[in-house]
């Protein structure tokens, strides 16, 4: 005879979390700036994104928000290594690679002729097992900081760049005119037939000759090319306010901007630091603060070689910074540096640079996190000599005010 046996269902408590509700939990982790660590995220003692991190991570953020039933850590603590509850962290940490919001690099065997680790080798296998966020991750992160920013303002939608010039498109916003080559054959059939009909008479057949060809106007929207200067020096970490991990999601909302409402657009990232380097954009969720001075003029360098190279119409320079310019690449290679006060070589070369961009047509906005009063004088320069917008802003602004500006254009300085 069969015989069914029957168990006592227990509930999953992480049932009803999505993997958006996980990414949401864990972004601060996965966009750290180094913040948090005692090294300030030097290079040399950087730490791994490991499983075992990311477990922890998860187990820190279900704790804050009371997800966590009580019998389930009363178990952790008596057992930690056989509790059910790290069976479900595996689970939900399983779903977030099966979705393409995590990639898992999973260490390889052990050399030598064992099959199986040997007891307590397969938790430090365990532990060295990697993980890299997905650009999918990337642009969910990105997305849901473009919201936040854009509901704080009150706007529910956002178009392209318009400008009063008039142009030959798809979308018939404008009146008819002759057709010149060149234009989108975007064809006014009526006023076309019309102009036939008045230089020849109404008559059959029709003759339409190439004078008689008119195109449909549409608004003239132009392309930008922007390159987003981000200061990554020790200062952005500095006097107990993390001001480096507002400016990458910011970073990150504004590619999500750019990649849905602007396809035309580019969007280049420099890091300024004691040098400058270009990363591509799917490296900003690695990037921490380090030891570093703030070479403002190399960064500029670097970011008007990268806009040279850009076919647009418009080319700008987004610099998001809250130092003053303390570093210098001299001729030679070496790095002048000089933390104290604003050293006239330093700020006289760089204002040399800004006029570079000005006469290379290059427009640059500077997002300054800070209001020292020197530094107020300095970035008044800036905006006069190449006639951009300065905006003394905080953390927690900073988003609305650059994406106000990336989408207006108005010109004005918010102090």
């Amino acid at each position: 005879m069969r015989h069914i046996r029957y168990s006592k269902f227990v509930p999953d408590p992480f049932d009803s979390l999505s993997t958006e509700d996980l990414l949401n939990m864990l972004e601060d982790f996965l966009l750290q700036s180094g913040f948090e660590s005692p090294y300030y995220g030097f290079s040399e003692m950087d730490q791994e994104q490991t499983m075992e991190r990311l477990r922890r991570a998860l187990l820190e953020a279900l704790q804050e928000r009371d997800m966590i039933p009580p019998e389930l850590l009363e178990e952790m603590m008596q057992n930690p290594k056989d509790a059910r509850l790290n069976e479900l962290l595996e689970r939900l940490m399983e779903r977030l690679a099966e979705e393409g919001y995590i990639t898992i690099e999973n260490p390889g065997k052990p050399q030598g002729q064992l099959t199986q680790p040997l007891p307590g080798q397969s938790d430090r296998l365990e532990g060295r097992a990697k993980f890299e966020i997905t650009d999918k991750a990337l642009d969910f992160l990105g997305f849901r900081t473009l919201k936040d920013l854009l509901g704080s303002l009150g706007k529910s939608s956002f178009g392209r760049h318009d400008t009063r010039e008039l142009a030959t498109g798809v979308e018939s916003d404008g009146s008819s005119r002759r057709y010149e080559f060149g234009d989108t054959m975007n064809l006014d059939v009526n006023a076309t037939l019309l102009s036939a009909i008045q230089r020849n008479g109404l008559r059959t057949p029709l003759e339409l000759d190439y004078q008689d060809l008119q195109v449909r106007q549409c608004e003239y929207q132009s392309s930008c090319a922007t390159v987003l200067m981000l200061d990554c020096s020790h200062s952005m970490i500095l006097y107990g306010e993390d001001r480096f991990t507002p400016a990458k999601k910011v970073a990150l909302a504004l590619t999500h901007l750019i990649r849905t409402q602007y396809p035309g657009d580019s969007l280049h990232m420099v890091l300024f630091h004691d040098s400058a380097e270009q990363i591509p954009l799917s490296a900003l969720a690695r990037v921490q603060v380090g030891p570093y001075y703030t070479n403002t003029r190399e960064g500029l360098r670097l970011a008007q070689r990268i806009l040279a190279r850009q076919g647009k119409d418009m080319r700008q320079i987004v610099m998001i910074t809250d130092g003053k310019p303390s570093a210098l690449t001299l001729e030679d290679g070496r790095i002048y540096k000089n933390a104290f006060g604003l050293d006239p070589l330093v700020v006289t070369e760089t204002l040399h640079e800004v006029q570079h961009c000005r006469r290379n047509g290059i427009l640059v906005n500077t997002f300054m996190l800070a209001s020292d009063f020197s530094l107020v004088n300095f970035v008044q320069k800036v905006t006069e000599i190449c006639h951009g917008k300065a905006y003394f802003t905080t953390p927690y602004t900073l988003g609305q005010y650059l994406l106000m500006d990336y989408m207006q254009k108005k010109v004005k300085h918010i102090h």
